[in-house]
Formats: C-alpha cells, structure tokens, sequence
C-alpha cells in the first residue's frame, strides 16, 4: 500500500511507518501546509488530507492527521492547540496542572485518508491515562514524556517507540483505517 502524509512533522512519518509496516509511507511534498484552523480535529486533519491530494499523484492514498492532548482539570486544553499552545508545551501544561486534583488526560487522534478515487475515510483513536507530575523518558516527542497511559507506571516516553507502534492513539487509529481499508470478509 502507498500512502501520502500530509505533514511537515518528521516524528508523525516515522509513527505512521512503525504503526503500518508492510505500507510505504512518504510525505507529501509541499511547503506550504494548511494552517490548522478548524474546530474539530476532523476539520484539520481533512484540511490536510485535502491539501495532500491536490499536490500528490493520483494513484496514492493521503493521509491528513490531527492529534492532541485532553487534560480534564483543564476543561479539555491545551486540546486542538497542543502543537501551538507554547514553546515548551510539557513546561505549561505540568505548570498549569500544579495544584490540580484532576490530572487524567487522553490523547485523541484523528485520520482523515483520501483514496485515488477520491473516497474518504475517516478513523479516531485515543488513549487514556493522566498526566505525571515532572518529564520522564526520552523516546517519542510532544507530550510522550508526561503522559503515563492507564494501566502503565511509566510514560509514553519511557515505554517507547515500539510499544507506540502498538498502543498509542495514533497507532489506534491506523489500525482503524488499515480495518475499513482492507476488511476482513
């Protein structure tokens, strides 16, 4: 399978290629990416895969993908404004979660896939956990260092990059949409 991400990130390219082995996955090329405006993830990540398919050869899927972190003690931010919310995100949000109660988050990821013939697929994936209280761990990127998923005493950052091919939001949802992709009878 080919696949287009439409993304300036490098990190999110090589999440993709660990969450979908088998598939060849380049990104799109452009230099000018859609400013993430929209209101929902979905209006993101569609802005993206939209983006993708009118820079990229007909015959490969493109894939648009927006991410975030959900703290609940924060009404759900820093939510679609993660990647801009400040030059050291993990520093503000650690430093606005000081003296809150509530430190469960989730991560939420939506894809939104344009195939050569124009079908769209649209998939979500999110994990649940909570916000730890100083930065651990030096794999993944973003948020990976504070976020320990349920069930884990480690973060992201400390499981890995492997267990994130297999357990992450973003790998959630591509096993979504490698499911509506090619369905099992």
């Amino acid at each position: 399978m080919r696949a287009l991400l439409s993304t300036g990130n490098q990190h999110k390219l090589d999440e993709f290629r660990r969450a979908l082995p088998g598939w060849e996955i380049e990104l799109v090329k452009s230099t000018a990416y859609p400013p993430e405006t929209g209101t929902t993830y979905v209006e993101n990540a569609r802005g993206k895969a939209e983006h993708g398919r009118s820079v990229s050869p007909e015959d490969a899927w493109v894939i648009g993908e927006d991410s975030g972190i959900e703290a609940r003690g924060l009404d759900g931010r820093p939510g679609l404004a993660s990647a801009r919310w400040a030059d050291d995100g993990v520093a503000r949000l650690l430093e606005e979660l000081a003296g809150v109660g509530d430190r469960s988050a989730r991560y939420a990821c939506t894809i939104v896939a344009i195939g050569p013939e124009g079908q769209e697929i649209v998939v979500e994936g999110t994990l649940e956990g909570a916000v730890a209280t100083e930065r651990s761990g030096d794999e993944g990127f973003g948020y990976d260092p504070v976020f320990v998923p349920d069930g884990e005493t480690r973060t992201v950052a400390e499981l890995g990059d492997a267990w994130k091919a297999i357990h992450s939001h973003r790998a959630r949802a591509t096993k979504a949409l490698t499911a509506l992709i090619f369905p099992t009878g």
